[in-house]
């Protein structure tokens, strides 16, 4: 089991009209006033109601209500963006908050989302890393252009602001599949799991990054973020609801025309999601902690099919195991 203290994240539990407006930061306060550590947001285009295009703005309103709440991105997507503006961004809000962001970085998986885009997505991977060894060279004071011509003898021109946290606020990758484990432990940043993995795959993932930083020659991170559906209630009847609803979820996505949804889903309920009464969800939280030495877990909270004061009794049950 990790030394660490367990930190427990949330996601948004509501995300009516996608989130937007004063919902999502009235979540942030309520996570803050329970003394949940962080609130994470994922990024993703087209989807409808569900979209959340710009996780950074959100962000931003959370930050405007909130005092000690981190502020993460489960998938802030690279390759769509133009590293510069990126980390521009990236350091306005860290500036903004006092430095509670945390960035949670992707690559992106859906081809139509790259389509819309025009970015290559065979060149995905190569995208990604090159953007954020150029964010971190900017976040670092390295010049990102030269005044006065084309280099010689200009005047270097750097990134303001830079993040309020030195040298950069943390970063964790979001991956699927081994080419990406192998990237993520190249660059010795921590694997941000997905919620959907059963906990078999997640054990070989985590072990493919741990070899890939050690093959590198790298420490391997202190930190281990995981993400598990988490669902806490004394009512039977309401825990057999969610169980229901969650088997009924995973079994839509084993048959998402996504592959890198398709390949995570449909497992058995207890290889993917901690549901239960507050003891035995404590056992299960305590496991993750003894088998992958979780340091950081984020609990994704929208549960289907669930009344809304449920979920917040849930919340509140959930607080009560930090």
């Amino acid at each position: 089991m990790s030394d660490a203290p367990l930190e427990i994240g949330l996601t948004p539990w509501r995300l009516e009209n996608g989130g937007l407006g004063g919902g999502l930061a009235a979540q942030g306060e309520r996570a803050e006033e329970l003394g949940f550590h962080s609130l994470f947001l994922p990024e993703h285009h087209f989807g409808g109601a569900g979209s959340i295009p710009s996780p950074l703005l959100l962000l931003a309103s959370v930050a405007s209500r909130t005092r000690k709440l981190k502020l993460g991105t489960t998938s802030y997507l690279l390759p769509l963006r133009h590293p510069l503006h990126a980390a521009a961004e990236v350091a306005v809000l860290d500036r903004l908050s006092g430095g509670r962001v945390i960035l949670g970085v992707g690559r992106g998986f859906r081809r139509s989302t790259f389509d819309a885009f025009d970015v290559p997505v065979a060149e995905k991977r190569n995208l990604f890393e090159a953007a954020l060894g150029a964010m971190i060279e900017a976040w670092q004071g390295e010049p990102v252009a030269f005044e006065g011509g084309d280099g010689a003898g200009g005047q270097p021109i750097t990134l303001a602001p830079s993040p309020a946290q030195k040298p950069h606020p943390p970063i964790w990758v979001a991956a699927f599949g081994p080419k990406a484990m192998a990237q993520a432990g190249r660059l010795a940043l921590p694997y941000l799991a997905s919620p959907i993995e059963p906990i078999e795959r997640l054990a070989e993932n985590l072990a493919q990054h741990r070899e890939a930083c050690e093959a590198a020659g790298r420490e391997v991170p202190s930190e281990v973020p995981l993400m598990r559906t988490v669902f806490v209630s004394r009512d039977v009847g309401v825990l057999a609801r969610a169980s229901v609803a969650l088997e009924s979820q995973a079994a839509a996505l084993a048959k998402s025309s996504a592959g890198a949804i398709r390949r995570g889903a449909g497992a058995s309920l207890e290889s993917f999601a901690l549901v239960g009464e507050p003891e035995r969800v404590a056992d299960q939280i305590a496991g993750y902690r003894e088998r992958f030495r979780m340091t950081h877990l984020i609990a994704r909270t929208q549960i289907p099919g669930v009344d809304a004061e449920d979920v917040e009794a849930s919340l509140e049950l959930l607080s009560d195991l930090r």
